[in-house]
């Protein structure tokens, strides 16, 4: 049986859910903050639960710090990190990055921008 480990979401995830999401709807097609916290978010604490000893170190050398790499319903690129605790053995999570764009070859020329262009 996988252990089930306690997971508590820190403050600083949540600033960073803000400064990259935005707090209405707007033009860009990205979810708000509430509409991720209320749907994926909820299934990245549920992964941290169950598979913690199997996810990636963050720190080389220290198995107390992972990471989580995953698309989810709302974001197709995320990165998510916890640190187990040494005072309580609870994770906690502590930073998420999203990314909406993806990776871009540097090599691909659709993807350049011609300055001028007005």
């Amino acid at each position: 049986m996988t252990a089930r480990y306690r997971v508590r979401v820190l403050p600083d995830l949540f600033l960073a859910l803000e400064a990259q999401l935005p707090q209405e709807r707007d033009d860009t097609g990205r979810p708000t903050v509430a509409e991720f916290e209320a749907s994926d978010l909820l299934n990245i604490v549920a992964a941290f639960e169950s598979l913690w000893d199997e996810l990636p170190e963050s720190i080389t050398g220290r198995p107390d710090y992972r990471k989580l790499i995953l698309t989810t319903r709302l974001a197709p690129y995320v990165v998510v990190r916890g640190q187990l605790s040494r005072r309580d053995g609870v994770i906690e999570l502590y930073n998420i990055q999203l990314d909406f764009a993806g990776l871009v070859d540097p090599d691909d020329d659709e993807h350049e921008q011609d300055t001028d262009e007005e």
